[in-house]
């Protein structure tokens, strides 16, 4: 018996040794992949001293441990003798080439999230603690190719850029998208609008009765947000009426449906409706469109049309194509009782109804909900629920009623476009800003976005550009400053500071809420142009990493894309240490007098070369 207790303890111990064995090489072989270490040695230099120190939220270290920042990533300090500048980062392995670090599944998956599927919380925003963020730069796919250049991209892309093609299958009578040769082209069709976005867009605009069937409504309609846009044609489309949409889906089946959209130099953004808060303020859309969707608009008492009405303006329209408008079946007319049932208690009017369509109108004021029946559902909101309050804010099933002067006014005061642009808002009131203030800074940011293209000027054609983001937009006068040129702007207002992008929508331009110390909810590759005013110096404030905004900046910015830094000296100087490992090149600085400025804010002006290992190279061969 103490043989064979002896014989089973040795296989055992055996058995022991070989699963901690394959555990550790499953590590070893798990980070190895996360740093990319095999790719590309050609385009790297590897080596003990090719990496700085860098802070917590990159190595899982402890420099973050009792909460203060790591003086590594303060700007205007000595350099210590100790200081390595890095070479080079290490490369990320190919599969993460489309990593997007706050809406990645396989981190859900990894971190055991227990997450409501049914209410697409795995389609929200879940961010990676600071040990698990990635420290490598994002390649281009092989074969990668310079974008095509606006108007054109809006038809077609290069198919090595965004290398999926299951969309022009699944949907290939639809006229969604088609692979020609070398090109993915896009017919502008989509589930509702087989026959075109531009015929749909007009039948929409006469069935409202708008003038000329044109649906900017002689410059009152501006602001659309698309939900659930596939590869957003009908914003692409909108567009020709001097209308710009914020195209919305998630990272969902229909994988890159958003990417493509970027692509083709149209304005979209990756989001759900889902529990969270859409990361827009009230009354910023003067039409929601939903076309074919498949969202379930009935779910825990129509929370979701809730928010619909809370981003619409007053006498706002939701145009909704989708089965339950005509078909006769028992299943859609009972969804259509309901959902009419529904949206009657929001005090929404059917605005028009026509074959697969149905338009509806949002009231102008408190008229109806104050004439509806004591305990009708669904409730008003609380006076204490402050409609502009999106970061992390959950979503509401409560209707959001006019203030006394919204009420009275009964409607949103805004000029037509393009008028609104230069006029100033009528919420500037809510901030304490006066009408001199605003057209002061209107007046500022021309200057400056005048002296900006002045620099850039070598190196930009009239269509180098298409996709830009302002980082920090304050009011938005650097978008408006860019009216004259055919690009777009994504107008970025930092989480913690003044909520100022509700102006920025009542000037009829777009953006969204972000904290810069997170990834952006974009693909990489995807602006050609980000303006960083001070959010270097913000996020210092914040203990944040300065390295992990460079790596986030150069991960959505695209090949021969610009970086526009305005901000202090030693934050200019701090960047400069990190260009060569970033692939980026110093194109400008100026430090020239502005008398608007505060204190001693540099220009520093960088482009991203494009580049590639060789390893990708081979593949793309």
């Amino acid at each position: 018996m103490r043989g064979r207790s002896d014989g089973g303890q040795k296989k055992r111990l055996i058995t022991s040794v070989c699963v901690v064995t394959l555990f550790l090489c499953f590590i070893y072989l798990y980070h190895g992949s996360i740093f990319g270490s095999s790719h590309g040695a050609s385009a790297l230099e590897y080596g003990s001293r090719s990496l700085r120190k860098l802070g917590s939220s990159y190595w899982g270290g402890d420099d973050y441990a009792d909460g203060k920042q790591d003086d590594s990533t303060k700007f205007g300090r000595e350099d210590r003798e100790d200081d390595i500048i890095p070479k080079s980062f290490p490369v990320c392995d190919a599969r993460h080439s489309e990593l997007i670090p706050c809406l990645d599944r396989n981190l859900i998956y990894q971190m055991r999230l227990k997450l409501d599927l049914s209410l697409m919380e795995h389609y929200e925003r879940h961010c990676p603690p600071p040990e698990r963020r990635y420290n490598c730069l994002i390649l281009p796919p092989p074969g990668y190719k310079i974008t095509i250049k606006w108007p054109r991209s809006r038809d077609e892309v290069w198919k090595a850029n965004i290398p999926h093609t299951h969309l022009a299958h699944e949907k290939s009578d639809q006229n969604w998208m088609i692979v020609k040769g070398e090109k993915i082209n896009f017919p502008g069709g989509g589930t509702h609008f087989h026959y075109g976005a531009g015929k749909y867009i007009a039948s929409i605009a006469n069935m409202l009765n708008f003038s000329n069937n044109n649906i900017d409504n002689e410059g009152r309609l501006r602001t659309v947000l698309d939900v659930g846009c596939g590869v957003a044609s009908f914003g692409a489309y909108l567009l020709n009426h001097d209308v710009i949409a914020m195209s919305l889906a998630p990272n969902d089946v229909h994988q890159n449906q958003i990417q493509f959209a970027l692509e083709r130099g149209i304005p979209a953004f990756l989001g759900v409706l889902g529990t969270n808060r859409l990361p827009y303020p009230s009354r910023s859309f003067e039409l929601a469109h939903c076309s074919r969707c498949r969202i379930d608009w009935l779910q825990r008492d129509g929370i979701l049309l809730l928010e619909l009405d809370r981003v619409l303006r007053p006498g706002g329209y939701f145009a909704y194509s989708s089965p339950e408008a005509y078909a006769q079946d028992e299943e859609d007319l009972k969804i259509w009782r309901e959902m009419s049932a529904l949206v009657g208690r929001m005090c929404w009017r059917v605005a028009a109804k026509r074959n697969q369509t149905v338009v509806w109108q949002k009231p102008l004021s408190n008229d109806c909900y104050m004439e509806r029946e004591p305990g009708t559902q669904p409730p008003l909101c609380r006076s204490d629920n402050d409609p502009d309050s999106v970061w992390g804010k959950q979503m509401e099933a409560c209707i959001i009623p006019y203030s006394d002067h919204d009420h009275k006014v009964q409607g949103s005061g805004l000029a037509p476009w393009p008028a609104r642009l230069s006029s100033a808002p009528p919420r500037l009131a809510d901030f304490g800003y006066s009408e001199d203030m605003f057209e002061k800074d209107m007046e500022m940011w021309r200057r400056r976005v005048e002296s900006y293209w002045n620099i850039l000027s070598p190196k930009i054609e009239s269509d180098t550009l298409r996709n830009l983001m302002d980082m920090k937009a304050s009011m938005g006068s650097f978008g408006a400053a860019l009216k004259g040129k055919d690009v777009w702007v994504m107008n970025v207002v930092p989480e913690d500071g003044p909520n100022t992008l509700k102006l920025i929508y009542d000037r009829g331009l777009i953006g969204t809420i972000h904290n810069w110390c997170e990834a952006f909810s974009t693909y990489p590759r995807t602006y050609d142009l980000l303006h960083a005013w001070t959010v270097f110096s913000d996020i210092e404030k914040k203990g944040c990493s300065a390295e992990d905004l460079l790596l986030e900046m150069d991960r959505i910015l695209r090949p021969t894309g610009f970086v526009i830094i305005r901000d202090k000296q030693s934050v200019v100087d701090f960047v400069k240490k990190y260009l060569t490992a970033l692939h980026w090149e110093a194109v400008a600085t100026d430090s020239s007098s502005d008398s608007d400025q505060d204190g001693d804010e540099v220009v520093f002006v960088i482009q991203k070369k494009l580049w590639l290992t060789s390893e990708s190279v081979r593949e793309a061969e």
